[in-house]
Order: C-alpha cells, then sequence, then structure tokens
C-alpha cells in the first residue's frame, strides 16, 4: 500500500459519516451502563432518562451517517461494513440488557430471540453474498422495522421512568417490539432467499 492510499484510508475512516458510526458504538456502554445501575443496582430512576436520551441520540446518527455519505460522497467500504455492525451491537446490547432486568420476559423474550436470530443469519447470509459480489439492497420495509425496532427499544429502555409520563409506556414497547419481529421474520426472508438461490447455483455450476 503506497503512503497516497494509506492517507486516502484515513480520511476516510475519519469522516464525518464514520465519526457519527464510532459514536453510536460508544453509547451502547453509556445506555447499558445506566440501565444496569438503575434496575440491577436500585440507583435513582432518572438514569432511565440519560440512558433513553443517549440511546435517542445514537438511533439518530444511524440515519444521519448514511445521509451525510450520501449528500458529502463520502461513501466507503469501511462505513459500509462498520454502519451495520454499529446497528447490531446497539440493538442486541439493548435487548439483552433489557432482558436482564425483566422489561422483556415471558413470551416477550421470543420476540427479542427472533430479532437476535434474525440479525445473525443476516450477517453471515451477507458475508457469504459479499464473497460472491452479490449486494442484497435494503427496502423500505427493512428500513421500517429498523425504525420500529429502535423506537420499541426506547420506550422500554423509558421503562419504569415512561409509566410515571405514560402509564402504557412498557406495554407500547412490548407491542411494538413484536410487530417489529414480524417485520423481521419477513424482511430476513429476503436475505435468506437469496443466499440459497445463490448457494443452489454455484452448486450446480
Amino acid at each position: 500500500m503506497n503512503i497516497a492510499t494509506t492517507k486516502g484510508s484515513a480520511r476516510s475512516s475519519l469522516s464525518l459519516p464514520n465519526i457519527l458510526t464510532y459514536g453510536r458504538i460508544a453509547a451502547i456502554p453509556v445506555v447499558v451502563g445506566c440501565v444496569f445501575l438503575q434496575s440491577i443496582m436500585s440507583y435513582p430512576l432518572w438514569l432511565r432518562w440519560v440512558a433513553l436520551a443517549v440511546f435517542i441520540a445514537a438511533a439518530i446518527t444511524d440515519y444521519l451517517d448514511g445521509y451525510y455519505a450520501r449528500i458529502w460522497d463520502q461513501q466507503s467500504a469501511f462505513g459500509r461494513m462498520l454502519d451495520p455492525i454499529a446497528d447490531k451491537l446497539l440493538v442486541a446490547s439493548c435487548l439483552l440488557m433489557l432482558a436482564a432486568d425483566s422489561s422483556i420476559h415471558g413470551w416477550t423474550l421470543w420476540a427479542a430471540i427472533v430479532i437476535l436470530c434474525r440479525e445473525i443469519l443476516v450477517s453471515g447470509l451477507r458475508e457469504y453474498l459479499a464473497a460472491l459480489r452479490v449486494s442484497v439492497p435494503v427496502t423500505k420495509l427493512a428500513k421500517w422495522k429498523t425504525t420500529i425496532q429502535l423506537v420499541a427499544i426506547g420506550f422500554l429502555i423509558a421503562g419504569e421512568a415512561g409509566e410515571q409520563v405514560l402509564p402504557a409506556t412498557t406495554l407500547i414497547g412490548i407491542v411494538l417490539l413484536w410487530l417489529s419481529a414480524i417485520f423481521t421474520i419477513y424482511t430476513g426472508w429476503d436475505y435468506f432467499r437469496a443466499g440459497i438461490h445463490h448457494l443452489i447455483k454455484e452448486d450446480e455450476g
């Protein structure tokens, strides 16, 4: 790798869209830590609001990093690789913490399991399809799935603190989580179908 390429890679990794993605990853221990301290260590409820505020800021960066990458023509292979990883880390960490503090419990655990399994499946299929240089575009339904999923987690993070403002906060979060799980299965089928199609095609070839 020559000096010019190295400098170009460094500039790409420090572009605003990628910095926003780094911020989303950095938000994870803050959100999880606040929920842990409040629910497991019995710290004050205001920590839920801190967790929610940081989570909302992190969720907004999920939109902004892609937006700025497009309008400023700062799209990069590094950004395309890191962005979905940051999303999955944020969602998985929050779901696990919410399960630990019993915000998600009983049958609702299955909704969280479906979401996590789908993310693992899609990650594996993306890696496989990338090796074949096959791209599966993100559909509008998949974007809606992500939005509903983030809103659901936001309501569940607010939890008991949110109940003092809106009594049905946790129930809304659970309903939205189930809705996102249904969308998760449907959208995950697109990736699975594409993966199986190319797998069969490669074996026949």
